[in-house]
């Protein structure tokens, strides 16, 4: 009997890496976005800051090299995780956690003067171009196959994410140009465009998920982690509708248009929607909170979808921040201290159990037989490609 065949442990890593690292990373940007939004705000706090966004940037790179690492080596491995009607909806994250990077470019190149806001605005087109590139595509893909009321999940929301998060990269981008500036019409018209687009997509995914819970209960198992992702759209909506309707008050008087008090009308009512679905985002975020100790699965192997606890929550609590700013209410930046704090200390045990869950082998680690039949599956392929090239 022939000795089994031994796989070397870099090609059980590549080959069982996936989308879902990008959470990660995204958990990582949401330290430091929540951070800096905090009142008292001192220099320490920022190279704090700056630590956690140079973080994000490498684990950004090692994902996209890994992943681009397993479409060459793997193929038909890179192109089954985009398939997949579950791992499948991951793959937008990757643009996510591009936005988390723009946003920490913002704030920690750009005042020290080491990137121009004239690459910022690059920034911003480029990443409306990629969220177009990716959402759309995976939008066909995922809906081209019917999919079980049962199992669905507010993480099937991901698919459109980056499309919704154009707002809230809009009002960051438009902190660096100058309310005059004819470029900052486009930033912010594309800015509530795509928000609105964004936010009702996800709103009717939203409606399916309170359909799904009443049909089957609280979500189980690593799907109660998808209970999160829920706060996400209206606290993101409400944090961009803020900040854009500030914008919009300068942007709209500087160019004269509409009205004279086109602005302020606009800023009015972006608080008072803003308001509404802040409410929203804090009851789907208790809403998950309450049942979750009890519905998740304690196991390692499943430590990735507890990353949802982290990035979907910085929305609302970021426009904590900013409400607070507007009705001048101070308790609501000790609500947002004391959220920074438990995102802080969410984000350093799921690190630490996501590295003892990395060195176990229970994630991003494939066996040696499903390396294997990929080997053969791809050689075969490719000596059936180079037969035909030849042939023809």
């Amino acid at each position: 009997m022939s000795e089994k065949q031994r796989v070397s442990t870099l090609a059980r890593r590549i080959h069982g890496w996936s989308w879902q690292a990008f959470p990660i990373g995204m958990g990582t940007g949401a330290v430091y976005v929540t951070l800096s939004g905090l009142k008292e705000h001192s220099p320490t706090l920022t190279t704090v800051e700056t630590i956690f966004y140079f973080l994000n940037i490498s684990l950004f790179l090692l994902n996209t090299t890994t992943l681009m690492t397993q479409a060459i080596l793997f193929p038909s491995q890179a192109w089954r995780l985009i398939k997949d009607p579950v791992k499948g909806i991951f793959v937008p994250l990757v643009v996510l956690s591009f936005a988390t990077i723009i946003i920490g470019t913002i704030n920690y190149a750009v005042p020290p003067g080491h990137v121009s806001p004239g690459f910022i605005y690059v920034l911003f087109w480029i990443y409306v171009a990629f969220a177009c590139l990716t959402c759309l595509p995976m939008l066909m893909i995922w809906f081209n196959q019917p999919h079980d009321l049962a199992t669905f999940t507010p993480a099937y929301a991901f698919l459109v994410f980056p499309m919704m998060l154009v707002g809230v990269i809009a009002f960051n981008v438009l902190k660096t140009m100058n309310p005059a500036d004819p470029r900052a019409i486009g930033v912010l018209v594309l800015g509530y465009f795509f928000q609105g687009i964004g936010f009702f997509m996800t709103f009717f995914y939203l409606c399916i998920y309170i359909i799904r819970i009443m049909s089957t209960g609280f979500l189980e198992g690593h799907q109660a982690n998808g209970a999160f992702v829920a706060c996400g759209p209206p606290g993101f909506t409400a944090l961009a509708l803020l900040n854009l309707g500030d914008h919009a008050r300068k942007i709209l008087a500087a160019h004269h248009l509409v009205t004279p008090a086109a602005g302020d009308i606009w800023y009015a009512s972006s608080v008072l929607s803003a308001l509404m679905l802040y409410g929203l985002a804090v009851f789907l975020f208790v809403f998950g909170v309450l049942p979750y100790w009890f519905k998740v699965h304690k196991h390692l192997k499943e430590i990735l979808g507890c990353w949802a606890l982290t990035f979907p929550n910085v929305g609302w609590i970021s426009c904590t921040r900013v409400l607070g700013d507007v009705f001048h209410i101070p308790g609501l930046y000790d609500v947002h201290l004391v959220m920074t704090i438990l995102m802080c200390l969410t984000w350093a045990v799921l690190f630490v159990l996501t590295v003892i869950a990395f060195w176990k082998g229970l994630i991003f680690y494939s066996q040696d037989e499903d390396v294997l039949k990929d080997t053969r599956r791809d050689d075969e392929d490719k000596l059936s490609y180079s037969t035909t090239s030849t042939a023809v």
